[in-house]
């Protein structure tokens, strides 16, 4: 008896002190626990202790958690999800399994919730920082450098014409000779610099393809709510030597674009696969969407490049992917049928 009321004052000192909110639901789905922190979150009182989990659902603002309970302690599988609550914050949810010791069956879910909310909220500001900034580069690096490599050349035929005041005009043309030679050289080592340490160069890691895959989830949530979009993963290969940023980006890209060419008359499904090819990882991203015409294939790497204008977008996406491919030494392949869907394969070399 005494070493029951040590582990139960043990277990309670534990509930009263964690600042995470947690649930202790039963195999009967009644309400045996909770923490502080969940009484304030979702509203609870002492005499919620012992009532069944439907009779309060609605003070969790999600409506599938019976469901989600019910599907733990019949698999005995921990279940991981993000749900946001009606005040618009996100929490990662983990359904652990609660296994009597004494028979090993499982007998009700600890359940618990981890605040997200700006890890979503910096996620997303990662990803336009990325767009705007490799938006930027490229308007300078090659919009800009051809019109002034123009310029230095017509300035060197200029240098062959003998106007009257050949000592003013030789003057004058020094000054902008010199000008325009130093703007072409600074557009040409930014470039290079950008090559180098920005964006070809950027340190490469060993990544978990399903953490980066998250990430994406958890970036574009909004997005994937809205459209009432489910996306599936086929993960074979899961270490990837690669910059976290611009696999990020890639898979922001795809799943992104999948989302918004969404076909109207169904749900769109988008089904996320990686596997080895020779010395390549290929990376899949298939969707049930519009599709596009194959005389569009080419086009659609262009910068700029719209396949809808009806669709918000700057079409810069696929641009962006197909150079990070390309400068990794990889490829990327489309195949499409118009009006069922498309399925981007991107392939990077194998470390």
């Amino acid at each position: 008896m005494q070493e029951l009321i040590e582990h139960n004052d043990e277990l309670e000192n534990y509930f009263r002190n964690t600042i995470i909110p947690q649930l202790f639901v039963d195999g009967q789905l009644k309400l045996q626990k909770y923490t502080p922190p969940a009484m304030k979150q979702f509203s609870l009182s002492a005499s919620d202790l012992g009532r069944p989990i439907s009779d309060i659902q609605d003070n969790f603002r999600f409506p599938s958690i019976i469901d989600n309970i019910q599907q733990v302690i019949e698999s005995n599988e921990i279940l991981e999800k993000e749900i946001q609550t009606t005040d618009l914050r996100w929490y990662q949810m983990n359904i652990i399994p609660y296994v009597k010791m004494r028979d090993h069956k499982t007998d009700g879910v600890i359940i618990t919730f981890v605040e997200i909310t700006m890890r979503i909220k910096d996620l997303k500001e990662q990803e336009k920082l990325i767009a705007d900034h490799e938006i930027l580069l490229d308007t300078i690096s090659h919009d800009i450098k051809n019109p002034l490599a123009n310029l230095v050349l017509a300035i060197e035929l200029f240098k062959g014409v003998s106007p009257k005041d050949e000592k003013e005009f030789n003057s004058l043309l020094k000054i902008v000779d010199s000008a325009l030679t130093k703007m072409h050289k600074l557009i040409k080592e930014l470039t290079e610099v950008r090559k180098d340490e920005y964006k070809y160069k950027s340190e490469e890691e060993l990544l978990n393809f399903e953490h980066i895959l998250e990430d994406v989830r958890l970036t574009l949530s909004d997005n994937i709510i809205a459209a009432n979009a489910t996306i599936t993963s086929e993960i074979n290969i899961s270490e990837i030597t690669f910059s976290r940023r611009k696999l990020r980006t890639i898979i922001y890209n795809l799943i992104n674009n999948a989302i918004k060419f969404r076909a109207a008359e169904r749900q769109p499904e988008i089904v996320v696969t990686t596997g080895k090819e020779d010395d390549f990882i290929v990376i899949s991203v298939k969707d049930n969407g519009i599709g596009i015409d194959e005389s569009k294939f080419g086009a659609i790497f262009s910068k700029y490049y719209r396949i809808e204008n009806a669709i918000e977008g700057s079409g810069i996406g696929l641009y962006l992917v197909k150079e990070i491919v390309s400068n990794a030494g990889g490829k990327i392949l489309v195949k499409s049928q118009f009006d069922k869907g498309t399925e981007f394969q991107v392939y990077l070399k194998a470390e």
